[in-house]
């Protein structure tokens, strides 16, 4: 979110995060010429991309700390639309009522270590990449604008760094809804299977 923040104050490409993220075939990849997207669930669909982009585009992989990253994750369970949860379900087949806290580490570890590996190994032979360190944003941020020629007020770009956006989520609320919904769940399912 950071890093796109920053490029909305390049006036030579347009810039957004996960702007079409709900959109499928195509469209999924219809990104405007000289544009910049910001959106972590491209990692799944790198077949696609490098059918569409190819080499032309260029790549950049934003990487932060693991152990911060896998915490972050691992605070993101009650989240509606929890990648991670998403990751545990739909990819695992592992429903998160039946999780502990060790497990939900581990496959926190194991979301880190998957989406790194699949993004390394799609940029393993394109020639327009650039890795780009959450610790150290700032000076990375200076190579990217430069590389790809942009334009416009570098000191306002690099006055986002200091911002923080798209944090976990801690709102209590949604917590307890979320965690309640999920209780009737675990006992609707464990009464369907005593009626067996």
């Amino acid at each position: 979110m950071t890093f796109v923040k920053a490029c909305k104050h390049i006036t030579n490409y347009t810039s957004g995060h996960e702007t079409l993220s709900r959109e499928t075939g195509e469209k999924r990849f219809s990104y405007p010429e000289n544009h910049i997207e910001s959106d972590n669930r491209l990692s799944w669909f790198l077949g696609q991309l490098d059918a569409k982009f190819g080499d032309s585009a260029y790549y950049v992989h934003l990487i932060r700390d693991k152990t911060k990253t896998v915490e972050s994750h691992n605070r993101r369970w009650n989240d509606r639309n929890s990648i991670i949860k998403t990751f545990a379900e739909g990819i695992l087949k592992t429903p998160v009522e039946k999780l502990n806290n060790e497990k939900k580490l581990q496959i926190s570890n194991d979301y880190y270590d998957c989406v790194n590996a699949n993004i390394s190994m799609f940029l393993k032979d394109k020639s327009l990449k650039q890795v780009v360190h959450i610790e150290t944003m700032k000076e990375d941020f200076k190579i990217f604008w430069e590389r790809i020629g942009a334009t416009g007020n570098v000191e306002k770009a690099m006055k986002e760094f200091d911002m923080h956006y798209n944090q976990s989520n801690s709102n209590i609320k949604y917590t307890l809804r979320y965690r309640l919904k999920l209780f009737m769940l675990q006992t609707y399912r464990k009464l369907s299977r005593l009626k067996r």
